[in-house]
């Protein structure tokens, strides 16, 4: 199974509905790895162009994959070692080309409704394999993408992902749906969710 995540820190929303760039946070490392490799994703990519940013995850990683961690809790060390840290998402996706063969699908999550069109799609403008994708489908349509080739599922921080970059996406996969009103899960939990929705044993 070719799947791979990505948590995107730019280009996200903040609370204003503004383009920015936000932080790396320990948790999200530690966790999504974890449910990264409990579900077999083959690669866990943060997406972060600033430098310090990126040097602050990796000097994270070292920790528990080389150094004084690595002894300490092995398991944690293993789930780390599938973090892929790059400042750009198409690094991302020239990279998996490169590993698997085949230019990669990419499916946009939200927490918003999106409605039925093309979301942030601009007329004639290619999205980011070339193509007018960025519909809605749904998980068991999901599925069966991730077993045709090679999917990598993209997570926004902050406020979420851009209407523009989930419209360049070739797919969006539905939100995750609670009990009421309130949906405002952390990225981390519902990376879980949509992974076993996905990737778990059915």
């Amino acid at each position: 199974m070719n799947l791979y995540i990505a948590l995107i820190h730019y280009p996200v929303k903040n609370k204003n509905g503004d383009v920015v760039s936000t932080a790396i946070t320990n948790l999200d490392l530690h966790d999504m790895a974890r449910t990264a490799k409990t579900y077999g994703v083959k690669g866990y990519y943060i997406i972060n162009p600033m430098a310090a940013q990126r040097e602050l995850a990796e000097r994270i990683i070292r920790h528990w994959t080389e150094g004084f961690g690595a002894g300490y809790n092995p398991n944690r060390g293993e789930a780390l070692r599938v973090i892929r840290i790059v400042p750009e998402f198409q690094g991302a996706l020239s990279e998996i080309e490169r590993e698997t063969g085949a230019r990669p699908k990419v499916m946009a999550t939200a927490a918003r409704d999106m409605g039925g069109e093309d979301a942030g799609r601009k007329e004639g403008r290619p999205g980011i394999n070339g193509n007018q994708g960025g519909g809605g489908i749904s998980f068991a349509q999901a599925r069966e993408a991730i077993n045709a080739g090679p999917v990598v599922i993209a997570f926004g921080t902050g406020w979420g992902l851009t209407d523009e970059f989930i419209g360049s996406c070739d797919f969006r996969i539905p939100p995750i749906r609670g009990a009421g009103d309130y949906n405002h899960l952390p990225v981390r939990s519902a990376a879980a969710i949509i992974l076993d929705r996905l990737a778990g044993d059915r």
